[in-house]
């Protein structure tokens, strides 16, 4: 069973700053893409980033210019740099795994794997 695990969610202020980082426990796509997805209540899940094996990135228009992919060495890891935040990043942040071809159009239902996901709270 793949699984993935994200950590680092917590409680921030507005206009501060806050990291997530997931590890994938296997990878089962030569080339892939890993990336970050988050959800409000009652609001659809939405595309923060996602970032393939060769480099290739797609943001969010919301986060775009204040969050920041990136992918570990080992290529077991993907990590987030939130700066800036607004009380409208709030919600669960969810790292997801799938095919390279995920990152054209960074849609939820082109990534194959998940984790449970980390809660991010901004207060303002």
């Amino acid at each position: 069973q793949i699984q993935l695990v994200e950590s680092g969610g917590g409680l921030v202020q507005a206009g501060g700053s806050l990291n997530l980082s997931c590890v994938i426990s296997e990878s089962i796509f030569m080339v892939n893409s890993m990336g970050w997805f988050r959800q409000a209540p009652g609001k659809q899940r939405e595309l923060v980033a996602i970032m393939t094996t060769e480099g290739r990135v797609k943001y969010g228009d919301s986060v775009k210019d204040r969050f920041t992919i990136s992918r570990g060495n080992a290529e077991n890891m993907v990590y987030l740099e939130m700066k800036n935040m607004k009380s409208e990043d709030t919600g669960t942040y969810y790292c997801a795994y799938g095919r390279i071809s995920a990152v054209d159009e960074g849609l939820p239902e082109d990534m194959n794997f998940w984790g449970k996901g980390t809660l991010v709270t901004v207060s303002g």
